[in-house]
């Protein structure tokens, strides 16, 4: 079982179910009802994977009524965001060390044509 926020947030997100349901939560509140909809499973189906989304902080829930509305709740995933922001600026350094290194290549190579080198 997961035990920092970060791992609690991945695990949660690790479920396509569940990333189709915040992405359907991104465009405003959602009953149940509305959010099971297009998935091909039982409410309580359903249910199960809004707790583990609630568990995990990424939505949260009120009651008007009988009805309980989801709403997305973006902290985690600015968490999930920065965790990641670190290996972009990894891989962006590292494509950037790659393009000049060829570009280098490159440019011996047509030095050395022009010079009658092969």
């Amino acid at each position: 079982m997961p035990s920092d926020q970060l791992s609690t947030t991945f695990a949660a997100l690790s479920d396509p179910t569940r990333r189709a349901i915040l992405a359907r939560l991104a465009a405003g509140e959602r009953s149940v009802g509305e959010l099971a909809a297009p998935f091909a499973m039982s409410l309580p189906a359903i249910s199960k994977h809004l707790k583990v989304l609630e568990r995990a902080g990424l939505i949260a829930r009120s009651r008007d009524a009988q009805w309980r509305p989801c709403r997305l709740a973006v902290a985690p995933l600015k968490d999930v965001a920065d965790w990641l922001e670190h290996y972009r600026r990894f891989w962006e350094e590292s494509f950037d060390r790659l393009d000049e290194y060829l570009k280098e290549l490159k440019n011996k190579q047509n030095k050395e044509k022009k010079h009658g080198r092969k």
